[in-house]
């Protein structure tokens, strides 16, 4: 397998503008190329999520829409009870290859 191409690599955080670079620069496109199919990518799956349809990427993860409970929540400042009304959240559950992946690789801090 093939090592990927990582600027950062010592950092705690991945942008979406890193993403592009190493996209880019990994497959020899142009940034505006990669740019516009990052951002269309997450459209398709803001989109399906928005409709109530999961998005699955085998080996890489699920996009879903979970349901929260209404639940009894507490206002401190005003010391009042409030209530939560059930909604649906936006969710990732990453694939069982990649939780290894991470957990192999990743040092515990």
């Amino acid at each position: 397998m093939e090592t990927p191409i990582y600027k950062n690599l010592n950092s705690t955080k991945m942008t979406k503008a890193d993403i592009v670079a190493n996209i880019s620069e990994k497959l020899g496109m142009e940034k505006g190329d990669v740019q516009a199919t990052i951002e269309s990518f997450m459209e398709e799956v803001k989109t399906s999520l928005e409709s109530g349809d999961n998005v699955y990427l085998r080996g890489f993860g699920s996009f879903v829409v979970k349901t929260r409970a209404e639940k009894t929540g507490r206002n401190i400042s005003k010391n009042t009870t409030i209530k939560i009304p059930a909604h649906n959240i936006p969710a990732f559950k990453p694939a069982k290859i990649f939780v290894e992946g991470v957990k192999s690789n990743v040092e515990v801090k």
